[in-house]
Order: C-alpha cells, then structure tokens, then sequence
C-alpha cells in the first residue's frame, strides 16, 4: 500500500452534488490530490461551484456532452454519484472508456455491487460506500464495502480517499443499509434534537439567538468533550446528572418515555425504507 502521504491516483466524480461536491473539497484540501480530479454536473451552473478548487477540473455536460465518458477514461478511481435511478445508464455510458483495473466506487443509495459488477465487467474493482453530510466539513463517516472483485489494494485506495472527509468503517455490503440508517441518517437525528432543544430554551423566555446559540453550542461542546475525553458517553452523562439533582429529574423524563425505544423504533423505519429503495419501490 502506498504511503499515507503519497499521492492519490487520478479521480474522477461523475455527478458531484451535495457529496460528490463535498469529497472533491475535501480531495483538494488534503494536497492528495495532485494527479487531479475531474468532476461532472448537468448544468453550467452547478459546476461553477466547484470551480477554482485546487486540483479539480469541473465539468458541465450541457457543455461537454462527453464529460462522463472523458473523466472516466482519465482516472484510476471513479466515484458515482448520480441519482440511483440514473446509476444503470451511466455505467452502460463509461463502461467501454474505463481503464483496466479501475476502481469505481458507488456513492448512490440502495444500488447493489451485483449491479455494477454485472454491467462493468471483470476488469473493474467495485466497491460501495456510504458517505453522510458532514464530510463537507471533513468530518464525515464513510461506510464502505468491497465487492466481489476488489482486492486489499483496491479497498485501501478507496479508503484514503474518503479519509480526506472523516472517518471509514469497512463493512460488507449486507450491513451498508443498516450503518445508513446510524451514520447516513445520524445527523438529521441530530438536528432534529438541536432543533426541539432550542425551541424548548425559547418557550423558557429567551430569544430567538439565545436559544439557538445555548442549544448549538451545548450540542458541540458536548460533542467536543465526548471526542477529547474518550470517555464512554454513558460515564460523561453520569458525571453531569448528580443525584437527586434537576438533571436527574430530566433524564428520567427522558427515560420514561422510553427513549431507547424510539431510537430503535426510528433506525428500523429508515432500515425498512432502505431495503425497499434497493428493491426499487
């Protein structure tokens, strides 16, 4: 395997919105990068956001209709993030321009590696991940799983280059569902709790900006001790709940309304949800 610091081999992200756009970044940060990446976007207009992004070209096909096609046959490791639904047109569209002994790497939610490998071939290393929002500001998790074809060389590749935008967990494929329902959906769960913890701090009399910023900075300060400390968070918690104390009185409202429950409850409806967007309902 290469050296941690060593270059990345020549990238392509086809379809690079919200998260391709969010790993081209990071790529460009991280001084990786050095060999390129070519990125492709629908319209003129959202490409622009990507422009002048050190070592990234980016591509609009209204203008370059070839665009796909042209990054795939110049990279070493192509990243797809179309819409699922568009994912079975564009591999039959980059299949015959890629190199021999590509990596390409799915970013689209609920599309298997049988069906990449089935339309890419037997040349192709495929492997599937599962990125989630805050790798925009390099703090994202990255589940990845390796197909049938990709061996320890392959995976290792992939796996530095979502280093660029946080942490990997490798998982194979039959957990990638599950690991979305933690790592893909965790920060909306977690803004959901920002957003009540802050109207809860407003119904107590503050204003608007000092509920929020008592709600955002508690959230990340907390987050922040979690990660220094490296405490389990069921010790933190215990630390600030003293007994017979008001945080007491407030976990074990929480407690009794079974929030464990809900948890559980909630990750196995996103679960369910994903398994039928694998099966295309």
């Amino acid at each position: 395997m290469a050296a941690a610091d060593s270059a990345l081999p020549p990238i392509a992200i086809l379809g690079a919105g919200s998260m391709g756009g969010a790993i081209a970044r990071g790529l460009s940060r991280s001084g990786l990068a050095t060999l390129g990446v070519t990125t492709t976007n629908r319209s003129r207009a959202k490409a622009a956001e990507l422009d002048g992004l050190e070592a990234v070209t980016s591509l609009a096909l209204e203008e370059h209709p070839t665009g796909n096609t042209d990054a795939a046959a110049a990279a070493d490791i192509v990243l797809v993030g179309v819409k699922p639904a568009m994912v079975p047109d564009l591999l039959r569209e980059i299949a015959p321009a890629l190199r021999p002994g590509a990596i390409v790497v799915s970013l689209a939610a609920g599309v298997t590696i049988a069906t990449f490998e089935e339309r890419l071939g037997d040349g192709v290393a495929v492997l599937r991940s599962m990125p989630n929002t805050p790798a925009l500001v390099g703090r994202g998790v990255t589940g990845l799983a390796a197909g049938s074809r990709a061996d320890a060389a392959a995976v290792a590749t992939a796996r530095r280059l979502f280093e660029t935008v946080g942490t990997v967990i490798e998982v194979p494929e039959s957990q990638i569902d599950a690991l979305s329902t933690i790592s893909g959906s965790g920060p909306a769960y977690f803004f959901l709790l920002v957003e009540e913890f802050t109207k809860a701090a407003a119904g107590k009399g503050f204003s608007d900006a000092e509920a929020r910023l008592m709600a955002e900075q508690t959230f990340i300060g907390a987050a922040a001790l979690l990660e220094a400390s490296g405490d389990d968070p069921a010790e933190l918690r215990r630390r600030v709940t003293s007994p017979k104390g008001t945080t007491e009185r407030a976990i074990a409202v929480f407690q009794e309304a079974r929030l464990d429950d809900v948890f559980v409850a909630a990750t196995d409806a996103a679960l369910a949800r994903a398994r039928e967007l694998a099966q295309g309902r």
